[in-house]
C-alpha cells in the first residue's frame, strides 16, 4: 500500500536527519538551534507526516503505545467506566490514585513530538520560510491538524502555554499559560480560516503521498475542519453562548461530516518493526507488552445488553463487536461486566471464589479490534450528527433537520462504523463486524428517541458509546454533558474523595521548571478535582 511504502520512508528520513548531527561540535549545534532556517533540507512531508502518526500515538517519539497505555487507557478509559481494572497495567481512572505517568504523557509526546513537528511546518511554510507559497495545502491542514492536537491538550489540563509554547528556539523555556477560553477563541479561529483557505488548486507537491488520514483530499479536510469547530463550539456551549452559537452555525453552513467514509482514520502498518506504525491502543493491550487488562466495565455492557438483560432481543447490535464474549463464550445473554474500583480480594468478595480471574469471568475487548495494523481512529461522523442533535435540542445556532433524524444518522453511523468503509477508503476493524441497517432499525424502533426525558440523557449516552477507543474524548463528553449518569467509586486511598477525576494534573516536570507561570496562570486547583473553563472551572 501507498501509505505503508511512505511510512516506511520516514524511518529512512529520519535517520538521515539525525546521523549528521551524530559528529557535530557544541558551536555547531547552538547555530542549528538558534537559526530555524539552517535546516532548508528537512522535508515538510515527512514532518507533516509523522505529526499525522503521531496523533494516532505511532509518532517520531518513539513508543507507539506509551500514551494510550498511560492516558487514554489507563486514565480515561477506567475514569469514565467502559473498562475495568483489578490491578494490571496502570489504571489510575480505576480507582482514582495519582500516577506520574499518566499525567506526564499527553504534555510529552503532544508537546514534544506531534506539535514540534507542526510548528516547523507552519515556520517554514511561512513568511520567509524556505517553503513559503509552495506548500500551502500542507500548512492549513497542519494548522486543522494543530488544532486539534491543542484542543485534546487543553481539554487534559485546562489553562496551557499557548501563544508562547513552543518556542525555545528563540530561547523561552518557561512560556506562560494561556486561559482555555483564550485558546478555544483562537482555536476556532484557526479551523475557520484553514478550512476556507485550503483548496484543490493551492500548489503543494506531494501533500496527497504524505496525507496518510484522507490521502490528500481537500474536501474531507474541510469537512474535517468543520465537524472539528462543531465539535469545539459544542464543547464551550455550557459556558460561552454566543461563541457556541456563533461556531455552531457556521461549521454547519461550512459543511461537516456527512457518512462514515468521511472518518479521519490514521492507517497503521506491522513494520519496519513492533515499535514503529503499529497501533498504540492494540500494543497497550497486548500481553507482555503495555499488558492492560481488557476487561469490560459492567456500566458499559450493562447499557449494551438493554432493558431486559434476560433477552436478547432487544441488545445493542454493538454488544458482540465491542465484547470478545466471555471466557470464550459469545452468548449474549451471559455477557458480563466487571465493576470499577475493585482490587484482589473486593473482586473475590464480589463473585464468591478467592482467586478469581477477571479474564475468566467477565467480558473482554473482541480481539478482532485489536489487530497491531488496525487503524486508528482521530474523529467519527457519528459524533457529528449526534452533535447537530443536542444543537437544535438545545437551540444552539443554526442546524437544518430534526434533532431525532441527526439522532437516528448518528446511532446508526456509530453501530456500523466497525466493518470498514468505502472500497475507497476500507477503513475499519474487520468485515465480519457488520451491523445491517435492519438491525439499526430494530434497535431504535424499540427504544425510539425520546421514549425517555430528557432527550439529552440520549444523546449524551450515545456519544459515550461512539467513543470506544476515544476515551479520552469520552471523558471530556461525560464532563460536559453528565451523561451517562455514572456511579463513582469510592476505594481506600482514592485523591477525589470518591469523585470521578475531571483533570490531569500537571506534569512534574513542568511544575519543576516552570513555577512562576503556573502559580501566575494555571487551572487550579491542579488536581484531578479541579475543573477546566468549559467544565466550569476558572
Amino acid at each position: 500500500m501507498k501509505y505503508i511504502t511512505y511510512i516506511n520512508k520516514l524511518i529512512l528520513c529520519a535517520i538521515a536527519l539525525v546521523t549528521p548531527l551524530v559528529g557535530c561540535d557544541t558551536d555547531e549545534l547552538r547555530d542549528l538551534n538558534i537559526n530555524p532556517q539552517a535546516l532548508p533540507q528537512v522535508d515538510m512531508n515527512f514532518l507533516f507526516t509523522a505529526a499525522e502518526l503521531g496523533a494516532a500515538s505511532a509518532g517520531s517519539a518513539g513508543d507507539n503505545r506509551y500514551i494510550d497505555w498511560r492516558t487514554n487507557i489507563g486514565f480515561a478509559a477506567y475514569a469514565i467506566q467502559q473498562l475495568a481494572n483489578v490491578s494490571g497495567g496502570i489504571a489510575p481512572g480505576d480507582k482514582y490514585t495519582d500516577n506520574v505517568e499518566s499525567y506526564n504523557a499527553p504534555w510529552e509526546f503532544i508537546y514534544g513530538d506531534q506539535l514540534k513537528n507542526l510548528n516547523e511546518v507552519l515556520i517554514q511554510t511561512g513568511p520567509g520560510g524556505f517553503q513559503e507559497g509552495q506548500k500551502k495545502n500542507t500548512r492549513e491542514a497542519s494548522r486543522i491538524l494543530r488544532a486539534f492536537l491543542f484542543h485534546r491538550l487543553t481539554d487534559y489540563y485546562g489553562n496551557i502555554p499557548y501563544s508562547e509554547a513552543l518556542n525555545g528556539i528563540e530561547g523561552n523555556f518557561s512560556p506562560a499559560y494561556d486561559p482555555q477560553q483564550a485558546i478555544y477563541t483562537d482555536l476556532l479561529k484557526e479551523l475557520d480560516e484553514a478550512a476556507a483557505a485550503i483548496s484543490a488548486s493551492n500548489p503543494d507537491e506531494g501533500f496527497a503521498a504524505a496525507d496518510l488520514i484522507y490521502d490528500g483530499d481537500i474536501a474531507k479536510w474541510k469537512k474535517w475542519a468543520y465537524s472539528l469547530m462543531l465539535r469545539l463550539a459544542m464543547r464551550v456551549s455550557n459556558v460561552d453562548a454566543a461563541m457556541a452559537n456563533e461556531y455552531v452555525t457556521k461549521a454547519v453552513a461550512g459543511g461537516v461530516f456527512t457518512s462514515n467514509d468521511d472518518n479521519a482514520w490514521v492507517p497503521m502498518s506491522l513494520g519496519p518493526s513492533e515499535w514503529t506504525n503499529q497501533n498504540g491502543i492494540s500494543r497497550a493491550f497486548a500481553a507482555g507488552d503495555g499488558g492492560q487488562p481488557s476487561i469490560l466495565s459492567n456500566t458499559l455492557v450493562d447499557m449494551l445488553k438493554g432493558a431486559n438483560p434476560n433477552d436478547a432481543s432487544d441488545d445493542d447490535p454493538r454488544l458482540l463487536i465491542l465484547s470478545d464474549g466471555v471466557n470464550g463464550n459469545k452468548d449474549p445473554l451471559v455477557q458480563r461486566g466487571m465493576p470499577n474500583g475493585l482490587d484482589q480480594g473486593l473482586l473475590d468478595g464480589y463473585v464468591g471464589q478467592v482467586g478469581a480471574n477477571p479474564s475468566e469471568l467477565f467480558s473482554r475487548i473482541n480481539l478482532l479490534m485489536l489487530d497491531d495494523d488496525d487503524p486508528y481512529m482521530l474523529m467519527n461522523y457519528a459524533e457529528v450528527e449526534l452533535l447537530m442533535a443536542e444543537a437544535i435540542e438545545r437551540g444552539i445556532g443554526t442546524v437544518p433537520g430534526t434533532a431525532q433524524a441527526h439522532y437516528e444518522a448518528g446511532v446508526k453511523a456509530a453501530m456500523q462504523m466497525y466493518a470498514g468503509n468505502s472500497s475507497e477508503r476500507p477503513y475499519g476493524y474487520d468485515p465480519s463486524l457488520t451491523v445491517s441497517d435492519e438491525a439499526v432499525a430494530n434497535y431504535l424502533a424499540q427504544y425510539p428517541y425520546g421514549v425517555y426525558e430528557p432527550a439529552l440523557e440520549m444523546i449524551g449516552e450515545q456519544l459515550w458509546l461512539s467513543k470506544f477507543f476515544n476515551w479520552w474524548d469520552a471523558w471530556a463528553d461525560w464532563r460536559r454533558t453528565g451523561y451517562p449518569e455514572l456511579t463513582p467509586v469510592n476505594y481506600p486511598g482514592n485523591v477525589t474523595n470518591g469523585t470521578i477525576p475531571r483533570k490531569l494534573r500537571l506534569p512534574t516536570h513542568e511544575v519543576a521548571v516552570n513555577s512562576d507561570n503556573i502559580a501566575a496562570g494555571a487551572t487550579s486547583p491542579d488536581d484531578p478535582t479541579g475543573r477546566v473553563w468549559w467544565d466550569g472551572g476558572n
